[in-house]
């Protein structure tokens, strides 16, 4: 199956012909068709499947069939849970509509409002955005939501996880009835459920991958360490194995600071990304990154679900997730789009129950690994 045999029009075509991609992955098989025939869908699918070109292709082409209008008016609306998922989203909307007259933008908490007002009130037919950020404008009546024909809501078991869920039916009150509806999860859990049957209309269920498996190209290595050991155990394997370009997740903010102090110490050039930080830093420190200008990226899970770094090659979990779905959207960020990659955790005695809570869940031992001078 190729991107053509989908039913995707040629500027759409043109646009995926220039990113690279030739075969769409089975989330865009799937999901492709579906909404551009107008269903409502409820689709399940890993992290690093391809769901955003799933969502994206079929919406530009759904709206670039609709009537011109004089003053361009919200006509699709994407909800995502953090602020560098709504910016990656914003990002492949541009990359694959770049042929078409669509005019779109991203909005988001963390920067000045008065530049989205302004761009908001010249007119844009797309608008990705946070939930918070965008009843911010709805009610500074610099948006309205009555002529959005397609709603998406991308990682909605993310956002219920943070709390969004008063927030979002504030906003699908603000929607025509008449819409279509598509809702992107990691899971099909009950609060899951309970959420699409407000939200959407018969929908259309695609389920691409058995429920918290984890990606076969990902291999995962366990590297048992005292607790006190575990930034002299990083800093040697880095050193050692020669990692490069290597996301790392730490519990907290004071330990994601603290483990980049010591890094620094070793000359191994690190940064840290967290909510402590603004979101000017949070963004140039990501970008350096994707450039190679940071070797390690330490982060807390703010960036567990959302960051889209090419070719990323390395997860390190300095410290196990408490819950264990979490270990599954870290170690997602690498092996992406059919590349390999290698998921390393560093685990200390205190965190076996954990471990064992992971083991489970993915039905599976991960091998272990035993360093001399650290186990």
């Amino acid at each position: 199956m190729t991107f053509t045999t989908l039913g995707l029009s040629e500027p759409l075509l043109r646009a995926v012909a220039a990113t690279g991609y030739t075969q769409p992955t089975p989330i865009q098989s799937k999901a492709i068709p579906a909404v551009l025939a107008g269903a409502d869908i409820m689709a399940a699918a890993q992290t690093g499947t391809g769901k955003t070109a799933g969502f994206t292709l079929p919406m530009l082409q759904r709206l670039a069939a609709l009537p011109q209008q004089k003053q361009p008016a919200v006509r699709a609306l994407l909800l995502t849970p953090t602020r560098e998922l709504a910016a990656q989203v914003h990002a492949s909307i541009r990359t694959y509509g770049k042929f078409l007259t669509l005019r779109s933008t991203v909005v988001f908490g963390g920067v000045n409002i008065n530049p989205q007002i302004k761009e908001l009130r010249a007119g844009v037919d797309i608008l990705v955005a946070t939930p918070g950020r965008l009843l911010d404008l709805v009610q500074q009546r610099a948006v309205r939501l009555d002529s959005v024909n397609i709603l998406v809501l991308d990682e909605a078991d993310r956002m219920l996880d943070m709390g969004f869920i008063h927030d979002l039916k504030r906003i699908m009150s603000l929607l025509p009835r008449q819409r279509q509806t598509l809702m992107f999860s990691a899971t099909f859990s009950p609060e899951i459920r309970a959420l699409a049957r407000n939200v959407t209309n018969n929908p259309q269920e695609i389920d691409v991958a058995p429920r918290n498996s984890t990606l076969d190209t990902i291999s995962q290595m366990i590297f048992p360490v005292a607790k006190d050991g575990k930034a002299s155990l990083l800093s040697h394997l880095i050193r050692t194995r020669n990692w490069y370009q290597a996301l790392v997740f730490s519990r907290t903010k004071h330990g994601a600071d603290k483990l980049v102090k010591r890094l620094e110490r070793d000359n191994i050039q690190a940064a840290a990304i967290h909510s402590n930080k603004s979101q000017s830093q949070r963004t140039r420190t990501l970008e350096n990154f994707k450039k190679n200008r940071i070797q390690i990226l330490v982060a807390t899970d703010i960036a567990a679900r959302g960051l889209d770094i090419h070719q990323l090659s390395h997860v390190i979990n300095f410290d196990l997730p408490h819950v264990p779905e979490d270990y599954i959207h870290r170690i997602g960020r690498t092996g992406r789009a059919g590349a390999s990659g290698q998921a390393i955790s560093l685990v200390s005695p205190d965190e076996n129950k954990q471990l064992q809570s992971i083991e489970r869940l993915i039905k599976r031992r991960i091998e272990r690994e035993a360093i001399p001078e650290f186990a």
